[in-house]
């Protein structure tokens, strides 16, 4: 780091300290992907309106790595096996799939440096269960 103010994206971090919280409370971890960011690696038959949403259960997934810039692992996708590679910035949510609880992210910050557009996006609860809400 060039600058001793400047600090490292805590994303990394939230996304690793929910990931273990909803796994030690024996629930599903969802992550919300923006599927179009430079860098993701993903079975682009399962992106809708360029998002896609993983589960990273102990279940799901082999090799799980959760790394300060790229999360990757091995899962199948409708019966073949597939590596995922997705950039940590790409993530814009953790949640348990059981009660929606979990983090919301802002907008990935676009690789030509312009700000995102959206404000932070926040969950919403729907008809009395928790639940998010992508705002755009």
């Amino acid at each position: 780091m060039e600058n001793p103010q400047q600090m490292t994206s805590r994303r990394p971090y939230l996304v690793r300290a929910f990931y273990d919280w909803i796994t030690d409370n024996a629930m599903t971890p969802l992550i919300a992907v923006d599927a179009g960011f430079e860098g993701v690696e993903v079975p682009r038959e399962c992106v809708v309106d360029g998002e896609i949403v993983l589960n990273l259960s102990p279940s799901a997934v082999r090799n799980l790595d959760i790394g300060s810039e790229c999360i990757t692992f091995d899962a199948r996708f409708s019966g073949r096996a597939q590596s995922v590679l997705v950039p940590v910035e790409a993530v814009y949510a953790i949640y348990a799939q059981e009660n929606g609880e979990g983090g919301v992210f802002s907008p990935p910050r676009r690789h030509d440096g312009a700000e995102p557009d959206d404000a932070d996006r926040t969950p919403e609860p729907a008809s009395g269960r928790p639940a998010l809400k992508i705002v755009r």
